[in-house]
Parts: C-alpha cells; structure tokens; sequence
C-alpha cells in the first residue's frame, strides 16, 4: 500500500502522543473557591479548546436532598436547594474533576457528599458503619485481566476506599473475549485502563498502579508495611510463579488472600491473618518456605508438564471441567492458552467482591475452597 509522503510521520507523531498519555490514570481536581485553583482550571480550559465539560451538579444537589430529606415533602426543592448553598455559588460548589486521558471535565460533588449519594442505593444491604468501615479498607489485585472485572466492582460497591493494582502486559486483541476494554485500547497498559475505569466511576477512590506487575522483588513493597499495608490480597494472575509468592508473602504478613478460578468458579479464601500457619492453598501443594527469590528462580525453571502437573495439584484434576481438561491436553499443539469466558469472568467478579466485603467486615471468617458453578447450579 502507498502511504501519502506525510504519512507515517503524522502516525509517529500521534503514537508518541498517545504513548505518553498512556501512563495517565490520576484526574486532577479544581476547587473553584481556591484562587489558585480558578487560575489553573481557566488556563487549562484556555489553552485546550477541546475539553468537553459535564456540569450537572444541580440534579446531583437534588439527589442529595432527596437522600437527606426522604418522606418530606419537596416540591419546593429549589428552594431547599438556595438555603443549603448558603450563597455560595453553584458553579463553585463542590469540585470540577479533569480526567487528562479523554479531555473531560466534570462538575460533582465533592468527597463526602458524592459518597454519600453515590452508596445511597448500597443501604441496607451495607449499612452505614458497614460503609464507614470500608471506606479505610485497601485491596490489592493482581492480574488484570479477570482482575479488572473484580477491581471496577469492588469499586463500584465501594469495598474499599483505596486499591492497588498490578499487571506487567497490555490489552491485545485476543484478550476481548473476556475483558471490558474497547479495540482503541489495544496496546494500552491493562492496570492503567483498569484505574481509569474506575476513576470515571468515583474519582475518590484512591488508586495506585505496579505497571511492571510483581515478582519476588517488589511483592513486598506491594502488599506494603504498617499503615501503607493492604487489607486484603486478590491474586487472579496466570503465573504459576506469583501464585506461589504472593501466597508465600500474604502468610509472612498474616494477610487474608482469595483466588478465583473461572473455570466451574472454584473460589479460594486463605485467612492467614486468623491462621498464620495454615499450609498454602489447604495444603494442596508440597509444603513451601525460604528466599522468595530463591523459590521464584526454581519454579521458573519447571519444565511445561511440570509447571501443568503443578497448577493441577492447586486447582486438582476433579475440580476441573470436561472441556477444560480437553484445553490442557491441547496447550502448545492447537491452543496457546487456557480459554477463560467473559461470563464466567462477570461471575467471578461479582463473587469476589461478596466474599471480599465480608471479609473485611469480619463477618467471614472461614477458610476453603467454594464453587460458584452456574452449569452445575442450573444444571
């Protein structure tokens, strides 16, 4: 094909841009009743003639009255609405949120009330101690591709108040069998979609991203120390390697760690902060202790039947569907990978975020392995 002249470089120029914006996931807030704020937020719109702004912050004040006000009579919520602003002006309430990647401005409320309204349909299925609980709450993730399905629904029942992201790979066609992201996304970073997902859902959720995913080396800086500690490890990842660290490093900080299974929903819950010596994964696998490095180095040099032999004494060969089993058999001659299904991912996303809220609320307190089969529940 005959490319015009100019062309290839326009297409490197927009690369390179895209490539940079790629890394961002953090919006930027302006609170219009500070006056460097003001300044800032009338130069970015200024100097960016293509931002599209969204103010609908009088219909989320309406919310809020309503919310604050149920079985009271507001036919006159306008008015109600003037009172509770007390002069300030409507364009100055709450804060303007600028999300850099998709040049958009949005006018919300700010952090408390948008909560507030936002987890309003939450009650009574979570109270509002339960809600105020969680809100302190940090989980981490790793692995972005069913991960990402658990990630946005925790952040959209508000499990926590901060997460912790990991992947080291980007979106490839293949992976949108299963996966919510978009073909314009291709080659993006799946940890960075995925914040930024959940930053156009709530802002306020406080996010941060191991873009290079985790190893022996930095698990630890990931699952933190002291008060930066996570409360709670989710490992959905493909490598057999950081199964076996992750759990290894979650037992050294006595750290609750759960694992999803798609295939026939096998759900895993380790208390290790309840049972600092309980053996990992039920003592399904040979016990394990020593240098993280050291054992990431001997796993990794497990041979493909070995490696399948391994992560069959972790899932076990009864527990594995018909069609699965025909997959493993098949891996390296007619498939390059397991199959994982978008609807079992769906499912799994929905379970894990059940079984993390509980969890964190200290009203599940077992151990084991669970099944969340539909074709054996609807059968």
């Amino acid at each position: 094909m005959n490319f015009p002249y100019e062309l290839p470089q326009l297409i490197n120029q927009k690369l390179h841009s895209s490539q940079t914006q790629n890394k961002d996931y953090h919006p930027v807030f302006f609170r219009l009743g500070h006056e460097q704020d003001t300044a800032q937020f009338l130069t970015l719109l200024s100097t960016n003639p293509v931002i599209k702004v969204y103010d609908k912050i009088f219909d989320q004040l309406v919310e809020l009255m309503r919310i604050r006000h149920v079985g009271k009579q507001q036919s006159n919520i306008e008015q109600i609405i003037i009172e509770y602003l007390a002069g300030v002006p409507l364009e100055e309430y709450g804060v303007w949120v600028y999300y850099p990647w998709n040049n958009k401005i949005v006018h919300l409320l700010d952090e408390e009330e948008f909560i507030e309204v936002r987890t309003s349909r939450n009650k009574l299925k979570i109270t509002k101690e339960e809600q105020d609980v969680l809100k302190d709450k940090c989980i981490g993730v790793v692995g972005l591709s069913v991960g990402q399905a658990i990630a946005i629904t925790i952040a959209m029942e508000r499990v926590c108040g901060s997460l912790r992201l990991t992947d080291f790979d980007t979106f490839e066609l293949s992976n949108l069998n299963r996966v919510r992201a978009g073909v314009s996304e291709l080659g993006v970073s799946k940890v960075v979609y995925c914040a930024r997902q959940i930053a156009e859902i709530d802002p306020f959720v406080k996010i941060s991203c191991f873009e290079h995913g985790v190893s022996a080396d930095n698990i630890n800086e990931f699952l933190g120390e002291g008060d930066s500690q996570i409360d709670l490890l989710i490992e959905v990842c493909d490598s057999l390697e950081m199964k076996v660290i992750a759990r290894l490093a979650a037992k050294n900080k006595c750290m609750p760690i759960v694992m999803e299974t798609n295939d026939k929903g096998i759900l895993d819950i380790e208390r290790f902060d309840i049972e600092p010596d309980r053996e990992l994964l039920h003592g399904r696998i040979e016990h394990i202790e020593g240098d993280l490095k050291e054992i990431e180095k001997q796993l990794s040099s497990l041979n493909p039947q070995d490696r399948i032999q391994f992560l069959a004494k972790m899932i076990g060969m009864e527990n594995i569907s018909d069609r699965m089993k025909l997959s493993l058999q098949q891996m390296g001659k007619t498939i390059n990978s397991w199959p994982q299904l978008a609807s079992a991912v769906v499912v799994g996303g929905g379970a894990v975020t059940n079984i993390s809220r509980r969890i964190l609320l200290n009203t599940l307190t077992k151990s084991g392995r669970y099944f969340v089969d539909v074709e054996e529940i609807v059968a």
